[in-house]
């Protein structure tokens, strides 16, 4: 008997956005009854696909047909219509509206023409209750939950309607160990009555113990098209996703030893479901890199030195000796500086000149007053780290007529205002240009030289691997592994993310 044809299929989809490619050719071929992973590195072209398979995005070339015809429909809800539907990685949901509000955020379902509450309930309990989700308050605001019971109630609002496909896109990422099982058993089950299932992780593991089959998207590229999971072996896997990566180690500028005596210290730390029990050492003139897919724990231990979460259990030290920050103010009064990811929603004040930027911190710490107080005096040290970071503009520039690597270089300026003991990176070079990327290497660099304790995390492995001395991988609020010298490379980074430590420890 010949197979079904696909549910959902995208063949040769080419899509530029300016000039970049971000798919060349690419397809995937979703089966009734089937979990087909699709798994890449960031930026493989992911996303592109999924929005090519709910319509939101028109490609160059290529097709997308649902049960052999061209795809009639544009956009998320007219895609639910036509019996797909899509738990984004991005929550959708609205925390100030009672859970039954957002299961049915269009209205209760209809009856007779009418409005009917009591089959809204009848409907919902059911899916509820196969997420381990029956004791949940209906009317009580959704903001109220946890995040791993809000994530749970987007799938339930998915599955409502029993589509025919289910895009799930990190389904996972928020979810402690036993509701990741609930979902396993009900997509299980669903799949067994039918359902075809697109499943985007970066939980390898994960992939592997569910889906059936895996495409696997490099550049924008197929490299692997539905090939059955279990042909494919962890390294294979890791292998085809990363390509010919150079298995360069980290080579450390600095061969001096650190001063042990100052060092960021974790013991024994909690925090909630996000942390467990993490015990480490950052020592002053290193630069300790943090690694693990999204919700793995380490960034909210940087949260907790930046003072942006206080621990539940466990005792955390500053180099100094002093205990860690409670909040934010106090954290940049302890010398505690922190360069977010986004810099311009938490790093910057666009509408604000590079001199009120910079002084935006060393006001705070060291009790001041306000800027304009001493206009000249900020204009002069901002201009002093104008010329020392090479940035394109002087200190009366405002920061929203600089480039990316300019603004991220006036972010790093603000906080080396206060001669920080410890500095947290967090995606530090995300959005800017290889030459921005080389300075503020530098940057860090000298930071290490001149003994302060610097803590990096980043989505990207060559990064971590190029800056860092050693880095500790979290798994579910653990740390699982710790890579250094000879050991750090991508491809160990990327195994011990995914399965737990997978290489050497050289200390």
């Amino acid at each position: 008997m010949p197979p079904l044809p696909p549910v959902l299929a995208a063949r040769g989809l080419v899509k530029a956005y300016g000039g970049v490619l971000a798919l060349d050719g690419a397809g995937i071929a979703l089966a009734a009854g089937e979990v087909h992973a699709l798994a890449g590195e960031n930026g493989a072209g992911k996303s592109t696909l999924v929005r090519m398979l709910l319509g939101i995005e028109r490609p160059d070339a290529g097709a997308v047909e649902l049960q052999g015809a061209p795809l009639p429909f544009a956009g998320a809800r007219k895609a639910a219509a036509a019996g797909i539907a899509v738990v984004a990685q991005e929550l959708s949901l609205f925390p100030d509206l009672s859970v039954m509000e957002n299961l049915f955020p269009y209205g209760p379902p209809r009856r007779a023409g009418l409005t009917s509450p009591a089959r809204a309930r009848e409907k919902a309990r059911a899916v509820l209750d196969e997420l381990g989700l029956s004791g949940v308050p209906w009317r009580s605001p959704l903001g109220r939950l946890d995040l791993a019971d809000q994530q749970l109630v987007e799938i339930s609002r998915a599955l409502l309607e029993r589509p025919r496909v289910l895009i799930l896109d990190e389904p996972t990422s928020a979810l402690p160990v036993d509701a990741v099982e609930r979902l396993f058993t009900v997509i299980r089950r669903l799949v067994g009555q039918g359902l075809a299932v697109l499943y985007i992780s970066h939980f390898l593991e994960e992939v592997r113990s569910l889906a059936d089959r895996i495409s696997v998207l490099r550049d924008g590229r197929n490299v692997m098209d539905g090939t059955p999971v279990a042909q494919v072996p962890l390294d294979v896997l890791v292998e085809a996703m990363l390509g010919d990566t150079p298995e360069t180690a980290a080579v450390p500028a600095n061969t001096s030893a650190p001063a042990r005596a100052r060092q960021l210290s974790f013991h024994k730390v909690s925090l909630g479901r996000r942390l467990h029990e993490v015990s480490f050492d950052a020592p002053a003139g290193r630069i300790t890199g943090f690694a693990g897919l999204q919700g793995a724990g380490h960034l909210a231990a940087l949260e907790v030195v930046c003072g942006r979460a206080r621990p539940s259990s466990g005792v955390v030290t500053l180099p100094g000796g002093e205990p860690p920050p409670r909040d934010v103010r106090r954290a940049v009064r302890a010398g505690v500086a922190f360069v977010p990811s986004d810099r311009k929603r938490y790093g910057l004040m666009l509408d604000r000149t590079v001199w009120e930027n910079t002084s935006a911190v060393s006001w705070l710490a060291r009790g001041e007053g306000s800027p304009w107080l001493n206009r000249g005096r900020h204009i002069a040290r901002a201009n002093a780290h104008a010329e020392r970071l090479r940035l394109h503009g002087d200190a009366r520039t405002p920061v929203s007529e600089l480039s990316g690597g300019n603004q991220q270089k006036v972010v790093f300026a603000k906080w080396l205002d206060i001669e920080p003991q410890v500095v947290v990176l967090d995606d530090p070079t995300r959005g800017v240009d290889i030459g921005a990327r080389a300075e503020m290497h530098g940057i860090v660099r000298e930071l290490r030289a001149a003994g302060k304790a610097v803590l990096v995390a980043s989505t990207d492995l060559a990064e971590l691997v190029e800056l860092c001395d050693r880095v500790l991988v979290f798994q579910r609020g653990r740390i699982v592994g710790e890579l250094s010298g000879p050991g750090l490379t991508e491809r160990e980074l990327s195994l011990a993310m995914n399965a737990g430590f997978a290489g050497t420890t050289t200390t």
